[in-house]
């Protein structure tokens, strides 16, 4: 075994874990948090969530579940937040509030038999709006759009909505990656359009925090991405977990989600 220790194999075995090939870089050490554990049994839910802590400049990142961190699940509505960026730099959407007139088609979801602007195409995750942009971008200029940006594993393929039921993936660790380029402005798009979508995805205000995030359900898993920012800097988080009694389980990924915040909010 050319002389390692079992404790260097076993180490080495646990790296392979955390920094598997499909995750981005992190920006700083990886923890893992089997503690966390208490958190997803609270709320009876079964997942992953990645959080990393950038306030001072720590750029800490901390795990529950890294194999599961590095599995790929459809993103579904998170996606809105980078296909926001690309309606706007293809200049198909020029502005928030540009009407998106209703398709007159009655849906199940109220909200969504209207009039849309982007914001409320986002805030109420209005599925075809988001359809029409896929089709009005075409599949070639997803793919390039996505491949731009190192989204998942770049692939819109596959039934549509490709990205609640057809092949485009991403892991928890590579939606943190992506978030951080978001708060930067440092994705390739027009500062501004960045700005625009970090304004849109603001979801509460207080006197010294910012709470920015977007929910996603593919039917099967329920995820929560975003970032609570502090004066001290963000707090990103990127949480998915299991649903199987469907929208009822939706409520959970708020929940675990806060209660890992908390956490380190008494820090």
């Amino acid at each position: 075994m050319t002389g390692r220790t079992t404790t260097q194999i076993i180490t080495i075995f646990i790296a392979v874990l955390l920094v598997d090939i499909h995750a981005a870089p992190a920006s700083g050490p990886i923890i893992e948090r089997s503690d966390w554990q208490q958190y997803f049994d609270q709320h009876e839910a079964t997942g992953t969530i990645v959080i990393s802590d950038d306030r001072q400049g720590l750029g800490q990142t901390y795990v529950f579940n890294p194999p599961r961190a590095n599995k790929r699940y459809n993103p579904a509505s998170t996606f809105k937040i980078p296909h926001a960026l690309f309606v706007l730099d293809a200049g198909i959407i020029k502005s928030a509030n540009e009407t998106i007139p209703w398709d007159k088609k009655e849906r199940t979801y109220g909200p969504w038999n209207r009039d849309q602007t982007l914001s409320s195409a986002i805030s109420n995750s209005t599925v075809w709006v988001f359809e029409k942009f896929a089709n009005e971008l075409g599949s070639e200029q997803e793919k390039s759009y996505l491949k731009k940006i190192r989204y998942g594993n770049q692939d819109p393929s596959g039934k549509s909505p490709f990205w609640i039921k057809g092949n485009l993936q991403i892991t928890a660790l590579e939606q943190i990656e992506f978030l951080k380029q978001l708060h930067g402005n440092k994705l390739p798009f027009q500062p501004e359009h960045q700005e625009l979508i970090k304004d849109i995805i603001t979801i509460e205000r207080t006197d010294n925090s910012l709470l920015r995030a977007k929910t996603g359900w593919s039917g099967e898993i329920g995820c929560w991405i975003g970032w609570l920012e502090q004066p001290s800097g963000p707090i990103f988080f990127a949480l998915n977990i299991n649903t199987p009694n469907r929208a009822k389980d939706l409520p959970k990924r708020e929940a675990v989600v806060r209660s890992v915040l908390n956490f380190f909010l008494k820090k």
